[in-house]
Order: C-alpha cells, then structure tokens, then sequence
C-alpha cells in the first residue's frame, strides 16, 4: 500500500466532514429565519397596536366633536330664547330707560343724565327708579329654573369716556378705572338690598360682579371721534357657562 493511499482522505469521510460543517450552518441560517421572524412578528403588532391607539384616539375626538357642537347648538337655542324673554319683557321699558338690549345679552343704560354726575359714585334717584323696576324682573328672568344653571356669570360693567380734566391720557384711564369700579360696587351694593330680590340673595352674591371698565371700550361717532357721553354708561351682560362646558370636554378627552 503507498503512502498516497494511507494520507489520502477516503471520499466518505471527506463527505463526513462536508457534512459536520454543513449542520452548523444550516442551523445558523434557520436561527436566523427565526429572529427575522420575531422581528416582523413584533414589528406588525406594534404596528397593529398604533393603529387601534390611533383609531381610539380619532373616536375620543370625534365624540368630542359631537359633544361641542350639541353644547353649542343648545348654548346657540338657550341663547335666543333668553334674548326673546328678555325682549318681551323690557321692550316698551327700553326707550324711557335710555336703555339697549343687544343680541350678546348685554342691556345697556346709556344716558348720561339718568345714571352718575360727573366724577361721582353716588346712585342718583332717576337710576336708583330705574333699576327697581328693572333688577327684580331681570333677576326673575335669569334665575328662573329654564335659565339659571346655564348662567356663568351677570356682570354689572361700568364704562367711562376717556377724559379727565387737567389729567394726561394714562392718569385719566386709572382715575376712571376707580370711579368706574365705585360706580358698579354701589349699584351692586343697592341691588342686594332690594326687598323683591332677597329670596335670591345667596345666588346673586355668587353670580353677580362688579367690573369697572374705565374708558377700554369707548364708543364712537360715525366720524371717529369718541362719542364722550355714549361712552359713559352701565352694562348687565350675561355669561353662560357653554364655555366652561367645552373646555372641560377638552381636558376630559387629552386624559
């Protein structure tokens, strides 16, 4: 026997070697199937996963949106029907008063001559008339059970012209600021002590303020000119609470 033939692998065990080393490899390639597998695998659920996060998401914010609109359809009703009720009720009363009723809600007494001398703070007679006649019927109105859990909030608003003789345009504006606001607190203050409207004393001590405005929303004439004697007058504007409704759908759906 030559020495080729002893050294000489025999083809069967150099297949037996090919196939130790094909075994190996071939469990690699499926251990890597395997992972490749996995990955898709959890890649499609988390996928999956956002899309019914993103689904539930766009629901909360279409139920969102049909909430607001009802809330507003129903603030936009409550709206004019208290504007109608307001309406009828004050409608011969507003030309004696010098008074406006505007579709916001807001009534306006606007006649100088009626409401405070200038520079003063004390509730004259004709006003003092006036509003004994109109708060109880108003308060009636608004804290009927129909309209009193919509009211956020009645504001007495007391607005001024901007002048004040002698002072610079930044002086008058805080010298009207106070006197505005003393004028709202003594017409709050005769308000509360009006014998018709003391059955609703508790509820219009937590609804009704006093907002002196100075001279921050002026009225005009038709040339530009500020209109001094429109621009003095006292405002009863009502606030729903349609906003505060909204706002918490808002805070409820970013939970």
């Amino acid at each position: 026997m030559s020495l080729d033939t002893i050294f000489r692998p025999s083809r069967a065990s150099s297949a037996h070697f090919q196939e130790e080393h094909w075994i190996p490899l071939s469990d690699l390639m499926t251990g890597l199937m395997m992972v490749f597998m996995l990955v898709a695998i959890m890649f499609m659920v988390k996928v999956e996963e956002s899309a019914k996060a993103e689904t539930a998401r766009a629901a909360v914010a279409v139920n969102d949106a049909s909430k607001i609109t009802r809330i507003a359809s129903i603030y936009d009703l409550t709206k004019e029907e208290l504007y109608r009720d307001l309406y009828n009720e004050f409608k011969s009363d507003l030309p004696a008063w010098h008074a406006d009723l505007d579709h916001d809600l807001t009534i306006s007494f606007h006649e100088p001559r009626i409401l405070f001398a200038s520079g003063k703070d004390d509730l004259p007679d004709p006003f003092k008339h006036i509003l004994n006649d109109f708060f109880p019927r108003y308060v009636r109105i608004l804290g009927s059970e129909k309209y009193k859990k919509i009211i956020e909030e009645i504001r007495i608003e007391g607005h001024t012209s901007s002048k004040w003789e002698g002072k610079t345009s930044k002086e008058a504006y805080f010298l009207n600021m106070a006197l505005s606001q003393s004028r709202t607190r003594t017409t709050l203050e005769y308000l509360l002590d009006l014998p018709n409207v003391a059955d609703q004393e508790a509820w219009l001590r937590a609804n009704v303020t006093a907002n002196g405005l100075s001279s921050s929303k002026v009225r005009h004439k038709d040339g530009g000119t500020e209109d001094k004697e429109g621009s003095q007058r006292v405002d009863f504007r009502v606030r729903t609470n349609a906003d505060a409704q909204i706002a918490d759908i808002l805070k409820a759906g970013g939970k």
